[in-house]
């Protein structure tokens, strides 16, 4: 688990994640390690954000401290060996008691690593719950230009079963009539 924290000078801005991330791969693809792992954006009493990131090593390899590598430039890191990961990231994912919005632009979690039947499943669970009942989860699909889906498997066009709504100032979300 790493835990990265901004000094007071440093603002968030877009990709500092990212380039830690892309430096940690680099890393570990080096030392021919696989790099999977899943991160959350949090905020602390003072509004600052910092990042939770936990990253699936083999037993008996350490990672160096991203600061002192000068991978996360922006303040400092924490490492800790995870006695329950799951348990960590979604203590962390589920914070929902913030009063600070994140900056435009920003993403509150990511993950990546995955292959095969594994990152297929990923894919399919980040598809609204009407589209996951039209597929199986092995099936390669993608957002379609102008609306709805396409599965690269079969070729089908799937559409939002919803429709949005304005009546008198207000936004409804309803069902599409049949027929």
């Amino acid at each position: 688990m790493v835990t990265l924290t901004y000094r007071p000078d440093v603002v968030w801005m877009p990709h500092q994640i990212s380039d830690l991330l892309k430096s940690l791969r680099k890393y570990l693809t080096y030392r021919s390690i696989e790099f999977r792992y899943v991160w959350v954006q949090e905020f602390t009493k003072k509004g600052k954000p910092h990042y939770h990131v936990l990253i699936w090593l083999p037993l008996g390899i350490t990672l160096p401290k991203p600061d002192k590598r000068g991978w996360w430039p922006n303040g400092m890191t924490k490492i800790e060996w995870a006695r329950n990961a799951i348990g960590y990231i979604a203590k962390y994912a589920s914070k929902g008691d913030s009063l600070c919005l994140p900056a435009k632009g920003a993403r509150m979690h990511g993950n990546g690593g995955l292959r095969d039947e594994a990152l297929k499943e990923a894919r399919w669970w980040k598809m609204p719950g009407w589209m996951r009942e039209q597929v199986t989860i092995l099936e390669q699909c993608r957002r379609r230009k102008g609306g709805g889906w396409f599965s690269l498997d079969s070729g089908e066009i799937f559409t939002s079963p919803w429709q949005v709504i304005f009546k008198g100032g207000r936004i409804f979300l309803e069902l599409k009539p049949i027929g």
